[in-house]
């Protein structure tokens, strides 16, 4: 949502309040957590940006964000209210839009979160492709393996691999990646390579958990005569929370780990990284699109899923 309205390049106190300028100031200091950071993203002065929700706060009449000398953060009202402020605003660009031949150029900024390795592998590389055909749209990407709220972060749309739990957000599947079971060569000339799930008993893993503190799931296969997902408990003297650092401890031959095949394939490739265990692989994760349940979709968010559903195709699999 990337509006920029030529009345308030500067406010005057005198002046009537422009609700929907007023309303996207606040958003941008919402998402961005800072006045100063939304000033410069809307090409406005600061002080017009904090006079503006300030102005905003006396008409709702009550206060939106806690300011402090070092942060921004959203009030309890200030977050119901930027849930529905963000909606409007989404509706006020469809509205704007809505009359306009389809191929127009698209206009305005996306802010999309991704896992971290289909950033790196997958999305990034090609980015330039999407940017060269919608000049005009600007791209905050988010790439991370902590699981982020779109609504309450301000994303239009994230890419999830592994199971959904988001109740109340649209998803798209796109299909399914692969699991590999991956060593180093440094750590498999140290000890040896695995053929059977008992050799297991002899080798350490890499443990990964979302937060630490958490337990890790073991090695985890599938029961080929019954289909059904198991696990083996497994030694490791590492735990890790996030998938660069599973990659490098790998790399390193701290010890074996399961991860999707489309973010290690080029390690691979290259004999950096030997697969092992083929037979015991991990279940394959379902990837998503996952976007707010609004009554219309802004056409370069529209443009953007289509997209990454393009570039994800080839590496998953139904």
């Amino acid at each position: 949502m990337r509006h920029k309205r030529q009345d308030c390049s500067a406010v005057n106190d005198n002046l009537p309040m422009n609700p929907l300028d007023a309303m996207l100031a606040f958003a941008r200091v919402a998402e961005l957590g800072s006045f100063t950071q939304a000033a410069a993203s809307l090409g406005l002065p600061k002080a017009s940006v904090s006079t503006s929700v300030q102005r905003l706060e006396a008409l709702l009449g009550t206060r939106l964000l806690h300011r402090t000398t070092r942060r921004v953060a959203l009030t309890q009202d200030g977050r119901a209210f930027y849930e529905r402020c963000r909606d409007l605003l989404a509706d006020m660009d469809e509205l704007q839009t809505m009359f306009r031949p389809a191929h127009e150029a698209l206009t305005g900024r996306l802010r999309v979160d991704m896992p971290l390795g289909a950033a790196r592998q997958l999305v990034v590389p090609r980015l330039p492709e999407f940017l060269a055909a919608h000049p005009q749209v600007e791209v905050e990407l988010s790439s991370t393996d902590r699981r982020v709220d779109l609504v309450r972060e301000g994303f239009d749309c994230v890419l999830r691999v592994g199971p959904l739990s988001d109740s109340t957000l649209v998803a798209r599947p796109l299909g399914h990646c692969l699991q590999k079971n991956f060593a180093s060569p440094g750590y498999l000339a140290r000890h040896g390579t695995p053929r059977t799930l008992a050799d297991l008993a002899q080798h350490r893993l890499v443990h990964y958990v979302p937060m630490l503190g958490g337990r890790s799931a073991g090695f985890e296969y599938v029961d080929t005569a019954t289909g059904e997902a198991r696990s083996v408990a497994m030694a490791g003297a590492l735990t890790v929370n996030n998938s660069e650092a599973y990659e490098a401890a790998c790399l390193a031959g701290v010890g074996l780990i399961q991860a999707p095949e489309m973010g290690l394939a080029p390690m691979l490739a290259a004999g950096r990284l030997v697969e092992v265990l083929p037979e015991f692989r991990a279940p394959p994760m379902a990837v998503s699109l996952l976007y707010a349940n609004r009554r219309h979709l802004p056409k370069r968010v529209q443009a953007f899923m289509e997209w990454v559903a393009q570039v994800m195709q080839p590496v998953l699999v139904d």
